[in-house]
């Protein structure tokens, strides 16, 4: 039997069927679950929620203390306060924590969002490894870990939808195998949204996303080193990290289904070329055909199986020129999302100058805020200065992506770093 309480009544061993409120008023990322400790229960009481349906058949009911104290719903709040267990305080700073994402949700601009981005990549980057070093010794997983994850990249892009994967296409520090997790949850987080998905079909992306391949962990370590290329080893090798990793998940019986149909399927095609179940067309999972778009791009920013990393502009250009491999809609928005001209690309401009794209412009997205560097004219480096496309006064625009050999440049990954954080900054302390 369904019973709606408030949060107040709420007691250790009722099964919670659902919240009253809003997908980011409570700390939970799923909605059915026993309360079976304290933890739990002085999350639920001291979120936002109104308050909460139970299930009577799969865990206790009311008890006649708890209708009594009804009529005082603050006091077991009131005593938690008093006396804060290490649980409770925890909780307290989560939500403080989600408290502040809401407020500060409000859209600012790349450059401004860039520092709070890295911070959020550093500790991400923590849970992560504690995830996939659990995953390589044969623990199981704990997804909770990386909940927190979800919902700071989450509040990111909503802030900004470039900041937080320009900083990680940008950046050199973070390993390869945290920076792709971390950048296609981004890009999922920001494709959904351009989708107009619900709130709980982004935070779903975003936490597909981060678990893809979490199958690669369970690879043989005697077969590549960690975190590099199993591909170039042994394609079936390779295709089984997706079995893997759906089995691994698995074990976890409250994730969403749609982030274990990501991991499974996001290898397969359109044309139904892909693996591991040769699906096609719309038998393929919606969120699978996200998954395959993001997952594909970043793989092309990396470089693979001998393929130098790709500029981010040619890399668009790769992925709409795979036919058969995408689904064409959902593609179309992605290139919305990213533009034409990612963050990170490098374009060479009417002026014969070689710039580098620092932020959108998102009324007009074929026209992006780049930073110039470089004259073809001189063959020289010239004092960077920032030129926004869209500007009605500019009469500069791109003419091609850039092509970098033969100049007296830094390599490409270091200069894409050098080039962005220097404009970031710049703009901050202009």
């Amino acid at each position: 039997m369904l019973k709606q309480i408030p949060v107040s009544q709420l007691e250790i061993g009722m099964f919670v069927h659902k919240f009253e409120g809003g997908w980011f008023d409570h700390p939970f990322w799923k909605a059915k679950f026993v309360v079976d400790d304290d933890e739990k229960l002085a999350a639920i009481r001291e979120s936002r929620l109104r308050g909460v349906v139970i299930d009577t058949a799969k865990g206790r009911d009311l008890t006649p203390p708890a209708v009594a104290a009804a009529a005082e719903p603050g006091e077991a709040a009131e005593a938690a306060e008093r006396a804060p267990s290490p649980a409770a305080r925890r909780i307290r700073s989560i939500k403080r924590r989600t408290d502040a994402q809401l407020v500060a949700a409000q859209p600012v601009s790349l450059a401004q969002e860039v520092e709070t981005a890295a911070q959020i990549a550093e500790q991400a980057r923590e849970r992560l490894g504690k995830v996939f070093i659990d995953a390589r010794l044969g623990k199981a997983l704990d997804v909770r870990k990386v909940e927190p994850v979800v919902s700071d990249i989450l509040a990111s892009v909503r802030r900004n939808p470039q900041a937080f994967s320009g900083l990680m296409r940008c950046k050199l520090k973070n390993e390869a195998i945290f920076r792709h997790a971390l950048s296609v949850s981004a890009l999922m987080v920001a494709l959904a949204d351009r989708m107009k998905l619900s709130g709980p079909e982004i935070y779903g992306s975003g936490l597909a996303g981060l678990l893809l391949d979490i199958g690669v962990n369970y690879l043989p370590q005697t077969e590549g080193l960690a975190g590099g290329d199993y591909r170039a080893r042994d394609e079936r090798l390779w295709q089984s990290h997706v079995l893997l990793g759906y089995r691994a998940l698995q074990n976890d019986d409250n994730l969403p289904p749609a982030v274990l149909d990501a991991c499974l399927l996001h290898h397969e095609r359109i044309d139904g070329r892909g693996y591991p179940q040769g699906r096609a067309g719309e038998d393929i999972p919606l969120i699978a055909r996200m998954a395959a778009v993001c997952d594909s791009f970043e793989f092309l920013l990396a470089g693979s199986l001998g393929q130098p990393p790709m500029d981010p502009a040619a890399a668009v250009d790769a992925l709409r020129a795979q036919t058969g491999a995408f689904d064409e809609e959902i593609l179309r928005l992605f290139v919305e999302t990213v533009g034409l001209y990612p963050v990170g690309a490098f374009v060479e401009l009417a002026s014969r100058k070689i710039a580098m794209v620092i932020d959108e412009d998102r009324k007009d997205p074929l026209r992006p805020v780049v930073q110039a560097f470089y004259s073809l004219e001189t063959r020289e480096r010239i004092l960077p200065h920032r030129v926004a496309l869209a500007e009605p006064s500019e009469k500069e625009r791109i003419v091609g992506i850039a092509d970098l050999a033969g100049h007296d440049l830094p390599a490409d990954d270091q200069l894409r770093e050098l080039v962005f954080l220097s404009a970031c900054r710049n703009i901050v302390h202009a």
